[in-house]
Formats: C-alpha cells, sequence, structure tokens
C-alpha cells in the first residue's frame, strides 16, 4: 500500500490530502492578506500585452489589431512564467524565518507542505490567467474556435505553469538567500520568455535562433494555445506540450522532495 512518511510515523494516502489541503488553505489565506501576490502576476503580463500591442504590434505585425490575435495566447502562457516564481520564494521564506521547522515538528506527512504549496500556487495562477484572459478579450482578442477549445487551451497553460512552480520550488529549496532564488529564478526565465514563439514566430528569425525557438517548451504551449483558440493543427503541438510538461514533472517533483528532506 502507498505511504508517506511523516515526523511521527507512516501518513496513508486520505491522511496525506488532508494535510496538503490544510497546507494550502494556511497559504491561500496568506495571499488574501497579501494580494499583491496575484496583482503581480496579474499585472505583469497586462502591461506587456500594452506595450507589445499598441506600441510594437504595427511594426511586428503590420496592425495593432492583427498582432492582438497573435500575441495574446503568448501573453497567457507568460502569465505563468511571472505567477510560478511565488513557488520559491515562498517556500525559502518559511526556511529563513522556521515555519518550515514548525512544520516538521507536528504530525503531518512531509510531502504535504510541498503539495499544499504548489496546489495554492496553482489556484492562484489560475485566477491570474482567466483575469488575462477577461482582459484579452475587453481589448479586442477574439476566439475563433469554441468554449471547449478555449477551455483546452487554459489548461494547458495551467499544466505547464505547475511545472514550472516546481521548478521554482526545488530553486527556492536549494537556495540559501531570497535574493539568490529571486536572481536565479528571473535569469531561468528569460529564455523560456523571450526565447520562444510569444512575441514573434520563429520564422521571422535567424535559421540558428529559429531552430532553438522551435524547441523551446514554451513555444509549444504557446502555440498549442494558439491554434486551439484561433484554429490551426493542434495534435503535434498538444502532445510536444504535454511531454514537456509531465516530463518536467517527473524529474522535478522528486528532486524537490528530496531536497525538502534533506534541507537542514
Amino acid at each position: 500500500m502507498s505511504v508517506a512518511l511523516s515526523v511521527t510515523g507512516i501518513s496513508g494516502p486520505q491522511e496525506t490530502v488532508r494535510h496538503s489541503l490544510a497546507i494550502c488553505r494556511r497559504n491561500l489565506r496568506k495571499v488574501l492578506s497579501s494580494p499583491g501576490q496575484v496583482l503581480d502576476a496579474t499585472l505583469m503580463p497586462v502591461i506587456f500585452a500594452l506595450i507589445f500591442v499598441y506600441v510594437f504590434g504595427g511594426a511586428i505585425s503590420g496592425s495593432s489589431g492583427a498582432y492582438k490575435q497573435y500575441v495574446m495566447p503568448g501573453i497567457m502562457a507568460l502569465t505563468t512564467t511571472i505567477a510560478s516564481r511565488t513557488s520559491g520564494t515562498t517556500l525559502n521564506v518559511d526556511f529563513t524565518t522556521g515555519v518550515m521547522d514548525r512544520f516538521r515538528s507536528l504530525p503531518m506527512a512531509r510531502s504535504a507542505v510541498l503539495t499544499g504549496r504548489i496546489l495554492a500556487d496553482t489556484i492562484r495562477m489560475l485566477v491570474s490567467l482567466l483575469t488575462v484572459f477577461g482582459f484579452a478579450l475587453l481589448i479586442g482578442f477574439r476566439v475563433h474556435t469554441g468554449p471547449l477549445q478555449a477551455l483546452a487551451a487554459i489548461g494547458l497553460i495551467l499544466l505547464y505553469g505547475v511545472a514550472l512552480s516546481w521548478l521554482h520550488a526545488l530553486i527556492g529549496l536549494t537556495a540559501r538567500s531570497i535574493e539568490t532564488v529571486q536572481s536565479v529564478g528571473m535569469l531561468a526565465m528569460v529564455p523560456l520568455q523571450f526565447g520562444s514563439s510569444i512575441f514573434a514566430a520563429p520564422g521571422t528569425m535567424p535559421g540558428w535562433l529559429g531552430f532553438l525557438v522551435q524547441h523551446n517548451p514554451m513555444s509549444a504551449v504557446v502555440d498549442s494555445a494558439r491554434n486551439l483558440m484561433l484554429g490551426g493543427p493542434v495534435a503535434g503541438h498538444v502532445i510536444t506540450a504535454l511531454a514537456w510538461s509531465v516530463g518536467m514533472m517527473a524529474i522535478l517533483v522528486p528532486l524537490s522532495v528530496r531536497q525538502y528532506r534533506n534541507r537542514k
């Protein structure tokens, strides 16, 4: 039978789920008391959208209206790179302030601390994604397929965001200072953000750069969401995006759990 170790013995799956939900509620209460965590993940994508659509859109695509349709699915994916950074910073802060020592002294499953953190961040990320999607509709973005395809696009972006949250969780558990977490986390996201098809098609880039952009996991997610919402081939892009997301979590989740257990 599957079991999870706790500080006092063995916890079964039901207890682990209950403990994870308790940690999730604790983290969501902190978000409610500090709404800046949601605003940061919402306002930055909105600012990016306004700048690229209305300042650069005409130069890149010929008209801001046409570019709006191209870039907004990418801006939604960009939201995950911003929102996921909280997973690393909050875990690091909990260690440096001694909160983790308190958790470890409680009769609870060790894995619940991480799963509860990621679950809370997933809910916060979903709220940010829906807000940015609503903003896209407000400025004139239109889905050309249907509501089910739009929901599938949001779900695919959210899954990738969860994978990024585990990446930042590992960074937060490994680094010894909040400054290091923020610096490494931001540096890790820059190639994903700007070395992808969020803002421009790979075909407009030099050959070597276009090759790298086409093999960027962010490009697979963005192209999947874009084609799901606007129409176009989706099978290959979706399979690649799912493979990246699931593959990243398959590596990052056990590494994060091990780092959490070994960190002093």
